[in-house]
């Protein structure tokens, strides 16, 4: 891993009888900044960006950058159409963003020259630094190697934020490998799916973007500092220990209902608060999550 590698810790926005708890929130973002994580990124897949309104988004954005202190933070900006995109890109600027994460959110199925053309369209209207989101499994968009060499020579893109890569170490080393290569090299790369997190940064790359880092900032840290020490069994001990909680991101469809529910538990946001129709889980999974939380001394 190198040197200086960063970790940026992606939040809930918390929603409370239909809006923005905006206390909550800014409860989370304060958490945040005095647990030490390199980076906060606001309205990503965790944030619900999707589900908020314009207004509400610049709002988030502007709580985010001014509880965060010292802290940087990457604001997202997807959205279907260019035109609301660079919206949401004049918000994040005057709220004081650090960055912009872009997702090719889509409708209608998205080729590869409509993506390259919305990050090329992005770049020219900003002067700060834009990370690729790829997240096949929201966006239901597919990134190759190819697009991604393309995007990556833009000006100012400055990180790709990658899926989960292969679990066997040298696969996923291999994989990093193939990207390192096919963009330029001050571009990043930053894993994401958590479960892969500590094997990604043993295999090379720049950075985690972690979901469990936005409600539970300890134990990410602790898997990313002692990849970036050198220390990969160490790493993926601190990973595989968290197994059970991974175990649930898989069963219940992703980490959101997951964190969320975790959330509520710590008492940091209120019940319910994702935004409807996602209801959340289950009073008998919420029970298991629990459980996981209390054996895992994560509470």
């Amino acid at each position: 891993m190198k040197p200086g590698a960063l970790q940026s810790a992606f939040p809930l926005t918390p929603l409370h009888d239909d809006q923005v708890d905006e206390g909550a929130f800014i409860g989370l973002v304060e958490r945040l900044a005095a647990s030490g994580v390199d980076s906060i990124t606001a309205l990503g897949s965790t944030g619900s960006y999707a589900y908020l309104a314009p207004d509400e988004r610049a709002r988030v954005a502007l709580l985010a950058v001014r509880h965060a202190g010292e802290t940087p933070v990457i604001i997202g900006v997807g959205d279907l159409r260019t035109s609301r995109v660079l919206a949401h890109v004049e918000s994040a600027e005057q709220a004081g963003a650090a960055g912009l994460l872009l997702a090719p959110m889509t409708y209608q199925a998205l080729t590869a020259d409509d993506v390259f053309e919305l990050y090329r369209t992005v770049t020219e209207h900003t002067s700060l630094p834009v990370i690729v989101y790829d997240n096949p499994g929201t966006t239901h968009f597919t990134f190759t190697a190819d697009l991604y060499a393309r995007i990556a020579r833009l000006p100012g893109i400055a990180s790709i934020k990658i899926p989960g890569v292969p679990t066997d170490p040298t696969r996923a080393a291999a994989h990093v490998a193939t990207i390192r290569a096919a963009v330029p090299e001050h571009v990043t790369i930053g894993v994401s799916g958590d479960a892969f997190g500590a094997t990604g940064l043993n295999a090379g790359c720049d950075a985690w973007y972690s979901v469990i880092a936005g409600t539970l900032p300890a134990p990410a840290l602790a898997i990313t500092h002692a990849a970036q020490a050198g220390h990969a069994t160490a790493a993926t001990a601190k990973s595989e220990r968290l197994t059970p909680l991974w175990r649930l991101f898989a069963e219940f469809g992703g980490s959101l209902r997951v964190i969320s529910a975790i959330a509520e538990h710590l008492g940091l946001v209120r019940p319910r608060s994702l935004p409807l129709p996602i209801q959340g889980l289950t009073v008998e999974q919420r029970s298991r999550v629990t459980q996981v939380v209390d054996e895992l001394g994560l509470a």
